[in-house]
């Protein structure tokens, strides 16, 4: 019987997760599918490739938010219908993002995959408090610094239904 190639997936999170679970499994291909925890910590395939953990600042997340707008401009147009979905998209993925506590913040070795920040986790700048919030009305700001102002009546709640949000200030 031909041996069938094996790819593990499902809760990677840390370059120290793919070496225990996916390298530390002689029975899996030495690779891995990465989803949540991507949409988490974008810069997590750095991580794994580099054999390192990366406390990346805000300012470097806000890079990233930056090429994902111009990204989302270039493919939508940059029309209100294009900004419109440029927006959607951003804040789909801002949902998941603010669950990323850094490195510098822990009080643990390692941030678990499902671990939340705290309601009212201060970060080391304003800018990164503003990205632990949990709240859609700060998703929504930082929308706004990126396309501008939303109109009147703007809301926004996540097509998820993790309960890792919430909808009040």
């Amino acid at each position: 019987i031909p041996r069938l190639p094996v790819i593990g997936n499902g809760d990677l999170f840390s370059y120290k997760d793919y070496e225990k679970k996916v390298l530390g499994n002689p029975d899996l291909v030495p690779c891995a599918m990465i989803g949540r925890g991507a949409l988490i910590k974008p810069w997590l395939p750095t991580e794994i490739k580099e054999k390192r953990v990366w406390d990346i600042s805000s300012s470097e997340r806000l890079d990233m938010l930056k090429d994902f707008v111009k990204f989302g401009l270039e493919h939508w147009g940059s029309d209100q219908q294009g900004v419109n979905n440029c927006r959607r998209f951003l804040l789909e993925w801002l949902s998941f993002l603010h669950r990323y506590i850094p490195v510098g913040l822990l009080e643990v070795a390692e941030q678990p995959m499902n671990h939340r920040p705290p309601e009212h986790m201060c970060g080391r700048n304003d800018l990164e408090t503003l990205m632990l919030s949990p709240h859609c009305s700060d998703w929504i700001r930082i929308s706004e610094m990126l396309l501008g102002p939303v109109h009147d009546g703007f809301k926004f709640e996540p097509k998820h239904k993790a309960k890792g949000y919430s909808t009040n200030r």
